[in-house]
């Protein structure tokens, strides 16, 4: 389900940046300077959303190919952390497992498995943003050679 979300609104961005790409191309054409210095500015903008986009997919796409080769070598974390009644998994729960993974991490700092069996205790605790973080070091670990 996430995956047909990101897909969406990845082409809805894209539907946009053509758009908006196009309306910057009339502006940069048209003979008045103001017209041209803002077709620039609005083409800056499209070309700065198009970087991001690009970012977050190829993000995803390593995320998943990690977890898809930690699942692979049955290396992802097994224990179960009770769901709420909205779906999300039980902050307590998840923040219990913290110690253990940090643990995991201190212990072997070079490792990628580790890393992200640790980002997804960080997600499942709702910390987004060291989720993302700690996904980002296990897949630059985990192409570089000289790591586990």
């Amino acid at each position: 389900m996430r995956r047909l979300g990101a897909l969406l609104m990845a082409a809805l961005l894209a539907l946009y940046l053509v758009f908006a790409i196009q309306y910057a191309i009339r502006l940069l054409l048209d003979p008045d300077a103001l017209a041209k210095a803002i077709g620039a500015a609005l083409l800056v903008l499209p070309l700065i959303g198009l970087w991001a986009l690009v970012a977050e997919l190829v993000f995803g796409v390593r995320a998943e190919r990690l977890a898809a080769r930690l699942e692979a070598e049955g290396g992802l974390p097994d224990e179960e952390v009770p769901l709420a009644a909205s779906g999300r998994p039980e902050r307590a729960a998840a923040d219990a497992l913290f110690p253990r993974y940090k643990a995991e991490v201190e212990a072997a700092p070079q490792d990628w498995r580790a890393w992200f069996r640790l980002a997804l205790v960080y997600d499942a605790s709702g910390d987004r943003r060291r989720a993302r973080w700690a996904t980002r070091r296990a897949i630059r670990l985990s192409r570089d050679p000289g790591s586990r």
